[in-house]
């Protein structure tokens, strides 16, 4: 069963996810912030990340930056969420590191379609 860790200070964000990954058969694991992330990441060794931007301190750019250029963790692919459906936005979030850009509200098949492209299932 392959982990995903959702990035997100928000707990209502948080739960539909995990709504969406369990249901799609999918181990959940969380963190707050992207610090909390990145120490997280780096211990648990997700399958795949899901990180939201907009995050007090470590924003989620930020974190995808760091995983990325870290060669513990740069295999790990991250796909950034956010409610900014901007083109600058999508394009800085690749340059990061992610995998992909994905707009909330997120629509179930388009997330899992995203994951499975990016864990190779």
């Amino acid at each position: 069963m392959a982990r995903i860790m959702v990035v997100d200070d928000s707990p209502t964000d948080v739960q539909n996810l995990k709504n969406i990954l369990s249901k799609a058969g999918y181990a959940v694991v969380e963190a707050s912030s992207g610090l909390d992330a990145i120490a997280r990441i780096k211990q648990e060794k997700p399958d795949c990340v899901i990180m939201d931007v907009v995050m007090p301190g470590v924003n989620g750019f930020q974190a995808t930056r760091t995983l990325s250029k870290d060669p513990a963790t740069a295999h790990i692919p991250v796909l950034v969420i956010s409610s900014k459906n901007q083109e600058t936005d999508r394009v800085w979030a690749l340059r990061q590191g992610a995998r992909d850009y994905i707009v909330k509200p997120v629509k179930e098949a388009d997330l899992i379609a995203k994951i499975k492209a990016a864990i190779g299932g």
